[in-house]
């Protein structure tokens, strides 16, 4: 579900709408986007506040820590999750998003913390020790991850780098989309989060980065679709034969354009026999932030490998 965002900043105006949701804010001049504290956050329905510009920032989320460093707010931050694994220089811990722990989290004395979801209580436990905290999840649509980009520039006082990045990004996927041939449309697909056959409907956000090329999911008419990740048979993979297959498991599976050969009936695939299987990089595939731009790219490189033969 949808999380609304609201951010006011005191002096400074952030305004970014996106299909009717909008982060808002109060202003009490004209002045540009700027930093400027305190900051008031309205957070999935929860007012937080923010007093001074952080500077010992702890994420817990590799999206969220990801936004961060690109938005020039690096060295604001002080340490990351054990997930959390891009960019190089994020200060990685073993500091879990899964399984928070407070003593551990309060010990490094941030100024603010920021989430992928609410586990175990952390949330009202920091709020306790009074530490703000931000909890992002996961977004369905680049709309939202736009949102969550101008709501952590708002945070921690990188308005216009936010601001940037995202128009950026937007440039960037715009670019990408327009090189998709009009034969593309309707070009099926199978995306394999792993080598049990989990996949994505178009439901997701993944499945809505693939709808932005006009690719149609086999996964959308699956058993189980309700869920947004269905676990397909490989009958039903082979009966749909999609035209091109994503790997999103590369990483965590060791799975290949060769393994995949290697699957009882896999072979006769269209997308097996036409060379049409891409090897995405798990994390970037998962991740809904900047590098959701590659990710577009390798969406389009695959199609125009399609289509080009």
């Amino acid at each position: 579900m949808f999380k609304k965002i609201h951010v006011v900043v005191a002096v400074s105006a952030l305004l970014l709408t996106a299909c009717g949701q909008s982060n808002e804010s109060s202003t009490g001049n004209e002045t540009p986007a700027a930093a400027s504290f305190p900051v008031t956050i309205e957070n999935n329905g929860v007012t937080v506040v923010i007093p001074e510009q952080p500077d010992a920032i702890i994420s817990l989320s590799p999206t969220a820590t990801e936004i961060l460093f690109a938005i020039g707010a690096g060295d604001q931050v002080v340490a990351v999750d054990d997930q959390s694994n891009f960019p190089a220089e994020a200060p990685i811990s073993d500091l879990s998003g899964f399984t928070p722990n407070l003593e551990s989290i309060v010990a490094l004395s941030p100024d603010l913390v920021v989430v992928s979801f609410d586990v175990d209580g952390i949330v009202a436990a920091l709020t306790s020790a009074e530490i703000p905290v931000l909890v992002q999840y996961a977004a369905t649509t680049l709309d939202e991850t736009y949102l969550q980009i101008a709501e952590l520039g708002a945070a921690t006082g990188q308005i216009e780098n936010a601001d940037a990045l995202s128009a950026q990004m937007q440039s960037d996927v715009d670019a990408a989309i327009a090189q998709v041939p009009a034969e593309a449309a309707g070009l099926t697909y199978f995306h394999e989060l792993d080598n049990t056959l989990y996949t994505v409907t178009s439901a997701t956000f993944i499945g809505s980065i693939y709808a932005l090329a006009g690719l149609t999911n086999i996964a959308d008419t699956a058993a189980g679709a309700d869920s947004g990740y269905p676990q397909l048979s490989p009958e039903f993979i082979v009966d749909a034969d999609p035209a091109i297959i994503f790997l999103a498991d590369t990483k965590c599976c060791g799975q290949t354009a060769e393994t995949i050969k290697q699957r009882p009936g896999f072979e006769g695939l269209s997308a097996v026999a036409n060379g049409n299987v891409v090897e995405l990089d798990d994390d970037v595939a998962s991740r809904w932030g900047p590098r959701t731009v590659d990710f577009v790219k390798a969406i389009v490189d695959g199609v125009l490998t399609v289509t080009a033969k």
